[in-house]
């Protein structure tokens, strides 16, 4: 958590923070590093104060872990018919439903499933998060498990206008993302790995790298709102590689 979101926990340092954790639970189960359950709030709606829903009548005070609303309810599906009610709307006149940035609302209610999306952008460490857990802890190029050495990588870089967004993001092994990074690798829209020639000539080096040319990635993730963007890839290949491949 501390390394994940740091000060974004609400403390100054991590010391505090444990503190504070300490304070909550009984002595007898005190952790020096205990385990925190997260949720993340990836595509957040945010409505104005005059829109604010009220509690329902089973909703507790003292609710510290969360609580979940089947919409098979009655206070479920009140609830999620308001939601509905108030997207549908704003949408229909025109106005966005606000995030505390970036928003609108872009995608129709399917009629499958009625969902209607706030696209936000959402923060870094949220960013790494996901795309952490998208590609199941595991670098999709070499395969390594040791989290502590894998980074979530943007393929259409961040200061170039690209999303924090699992579809533009690549779990990649730290030696990896930097090579990806300055352009030695790259995956091509059918998921192919490529390394320059360029690491040899340039470096006389690259045996470990060069064996994954050629090679398709080891994973993918397994929901399609997550899956890599061929688009993103497109503009790795165009914008940020060196030259062709290894022959």
């Amino acid at each position: 958590m501390w390394n994940t979101f740091e000060t974004g926990n609400g403390f100054e340092n991590p010391d505090h923070f444990r503190m504070k954790i300490a304070k909550l639970r009984k002595p007898t189960s005190f952790e020096p590093d205990p385990t925190i359950g997260c949720i993340i709030l990836s595509d957040p709606i945010f409505f104005s104060k005059k829109d604010w829903i009220p509690m329902p009548r089973d909703w507790s005070m003292n609710i510290v872990s969360g609580k979940i609303y089947d919409t098979d309810s009655e206070s479920g599906k009140l609830l999620w018919d308001r939601v509905l009610d108030l997207v549908v709307d704003h949408e229909s006149k025109g106005e966005a439903v606000k995030s505390g940035a970036e928003y609108a609302i872009s995608e129709p209610i399917s009629p499958y499933y009625r969902r209607i999306l706030s696209k936000v952008r959402i923060g870094q460490s949220a960013f790494r998060v996901l795309v952490t857990d998208a590609y199941s802890r595991r670098c999709c190029v070499t395969g390594e498990r040791t989290l502590p050495t894998l980074e979530a990588s943007h393929i259409k870089p961040y200061l170039g206008s690209g999303p924090n967004a699992t579809n533009n993001g690549l779990l990649l092994r730290s030696d990896v993302h930097r090579l990806f990074d300055a352009g030695y690798v790259t995956v091509t829209s059918d998921f192919k790995i490529e390394v320059s020639k360029r690491i040899k000539e340039e470096y006389e080096n690259g045996k470990e790298y060069y064996q994954n040319h050629g090679r398709g990635l080891l994973l993918l993730p397994e929901l399609a709102l997550d899956r890599t963007s061929k688009d993103y890839l497109d503009y790795h290949n165009e914008r940020m590689y060196k030259g062709v491949g290894c022959g």
